[in-house]
């Protein structure tokens, strides 16, 4: 099978198996959740988690500078997980990040589900990366009117679109809502994608998803996708943006 095939074979099977459990997926239930405990972590830590703010921002939506992603809104059962694959081991990051891991082993499972919880029920902003202030930082910023192009539509015969899997610029419940992400974020996980030194995407056939698609993209197409995403208005999927 060829490797565009695969591809697309793998995502076709991947997609019936979002459908098919999305009513679980999505209802990582706020229920059990206590959103007020998630807001007290967030904001003054817990134990030896320091509190999430002082990287992520007051408002969760992230921060070039330091290369941290907006947590804000992103999704309630992609939190949950990443939170856990951080206590586990299953994602270890380098960089400032590197502390993830030990902030989450220090908070329970509930923790991490309040946090979670909290971070899916803020209101919804627009804070769109500085893509001007991050080109003259001397970051490599692509065009986003080249990353809309493999967001919607893919490369053809070599990556899907975005939005296959990440719904309408981003949003689709068992997979992060990647518009408005921090331009950095997205350059570096990306990159982490492609290099294997992320490790904790979604698998089909034992080949993780992500990782096999971003060994398709090059260094431009990395930054033209992350300038559209990081600036990318909230869209229905009717087609109709949304303010908040």
């Amino acid at each position: 099978m060829s490797k565009s095939k695969f591809i697309s074979s793998s995502l076709l099977i991947l997609t019936i198996s979002i459908l098919a459990s999305g009513a679980a997926v999505a209802g990582e239930s706020m229920a059990d959740i206590n959103v007020a405990n998630g807001e007290t972590i967030f904001n003054e830590g817990k134990g030896d988690a320091a509190a999430c703010q002082g990287c992520h921002g007051e408002k969760a939506l992230g921060n070039d500078d330091m290369g941290a992603p907006r947590l804000a809104n992103i999704g309630l059962a992609y939190i949950v997980k990443q939170l856990t694959d951080f206590a586990a081991d299953r994602r270890v990051p380098d960089g400032a990040g590197s502390a993830m891991n030990g902030f989450a082993k220090a908070l329970s499972e509930q923790d991490r589900r309040d946090v979670a919880g909290f971070l899916y029920s803020l209101d919804y902003q627009v804070d769109p990366s500085d893509l001007k202030g991050l080109a003259a930082n001397g970051n490599k910023v692509g065009k986003p009117e080249l990353g809309e192009i493999i967001v919607t539509q893919g490369i053809t015969g070599k990556v899907p679109p975005c939005q296959d899997c990440h719904g309408f610029n981003g949003r689709a419940p068992r997979f992060p809502a990647i518009n408005q992400q921090k331009f950095v974020y997205l350059v570096n996980q990306l990159n982490n994608w492609r290099s294997d030194s992320r490790a904790n995407d979604p698998t089909v056939d034992n080949v993780g998803i992500m990782r096999r698609i971003a060994k398709f993209l090059s260094d431009d197409d990395i930054a033209n996708i992350a300038a559209f995403l990081s600036t990318a208005p909230r869209v229905s999927p009717g087609g109709d943006t949304k303010k908040k």
